[in-house]
């Protein structure tokens, strides 16, 4: 049994009310759309456009489904305006399944423990989507470390230790502003001596210079190596969907800085702009790994693609 297998891929009622602002925003202007045509003409594919444009899917990838869509339609001289949200569905899934977003690689062949390195800027949920990937693990019966290496705010320590304590499991800090490569260093050693499963490592996400950036990341990594030389198994970006295009900067940046394996992203149930998952892990060639739906616990899910666009386009 994988790592991962305990995520729940059919948590349908939370996914649908999760996804409900940007299933209502982009639904109605595709059913505005078609409403009243009989075939799918330019008009029908240029207000298509328009909706996923507007639920933040970006320029590139809309124009990528478009065009699809419209070789689709060449081919079949007959379409109508029914068949093209099964059409839709059917080209965003593919599109996703490009980017490879069925997650099976999910152990440290060496042994344990598994390590997963999470990136992003301050506000995004970071913690709060490692406190819950904590819980979850948890839940499944892992043992868990956290380490606190994003050791410039004091606020990002204390939240991962009140996250620690939610969730009892250990968190490993230093003082502040102490050496994050110490912080993780120590934390896998705890975790490596304890036997544990998992080890999530927070860091620090200031862009304002990428350059420092992308040498603590890098230091970050080659001490973890000292330890577990195939460390880490994970770098997990994690990204605020209701900011749109301001997740695609971050992503860029980020992508620029460090070898990103997976995205998180999260507040999903708080926007009309779900799109961005799309939009996101097309640009990036990145597989989206998580999604955010809720406050609770629970409401960090597994991705699954089909699932995904069955809730969005009904």
């Amino acid at each position: 049994m994988g790592l991962f297998s305990f995520f729940s891929k059919d948590k349908k009622e939370t996914l649908d009310k999760g996804l409900a602002k940007t299933k209502e925003s982009v639904f109605s202007k595709i059913t505005r759309a078609v409403v009243g045509k009989s075939k799918v003409d330019d008009e029908v594919l240029d207000n298509l456009e328009e909706a996923l444009l507007a639920s933040d899917v970006g320029v590139e990838t809309t124009l990528r489904i478009i065009e699809r869509i419209e070789k689709r339609v060449a081919d079949d001289k007959y379409m109508n305006t029914d068949e093209l949200n099964g059409i839709l569905k059917q080209e965003i899934i593919d599109l996703l399944a490009e980017n490879n977003t069925d997650f099976l690689q999910d152990t440290n062949e060496e042994g344990k423990p598994y390590v997963i390195m999470v990136v992003g800027v301050n506000g995004v949920g970071k913690t709060t989507t490692i406190g819950k990937l904590a819980y979850q693990f948890k839940q499944a019966g892992k043992s868990v470390y956290l380490g606190a290496a994003d050791t410039f705010r004091a606020a990002a320590v204390e939240q991962l230790c009140i996250w620690g304590e939610r969730v009892n499991v250990p968190v490993i800090k230093q003082k502040m502003g102490a050496d994050p490569a110490s912080v993780a260093f120590d934390t896998i050693s705890s975790a490596k001596a304890n036997n544990a499963d998992v080890v999530i490592i927070d860091t620090a996400g200031r862009l304002h210079n990428k350059v420092n950036l992308m040498h603590e990341l890098s230091k970050i990594k080659n001490v973890m190596q000292k330890v577990i030389p195939t460390a880490p198994h994970e770098v997990l970006l994690v990204l605020d969907g209701s900011t749109g295009q301001n997740a695609f900067e971050q992503a860029k940046q980020f992508t620029k800085a460090t070898q990103i394996t997976a995205l998180a992203i999260t507040k999903l149930d708080g926007t009309a702009k779900g799109g961005v998952v799309i939009g996101i892990s097309d640009q990036f060639k990145i597989p989206v790994k998580y999604i955010g739906l809720g406050e609770k616990m629970e409401d960090l899910q597994l991705f699954d693609k089909t699932a995904f666009v069955q809730s969005l386009l009904g």
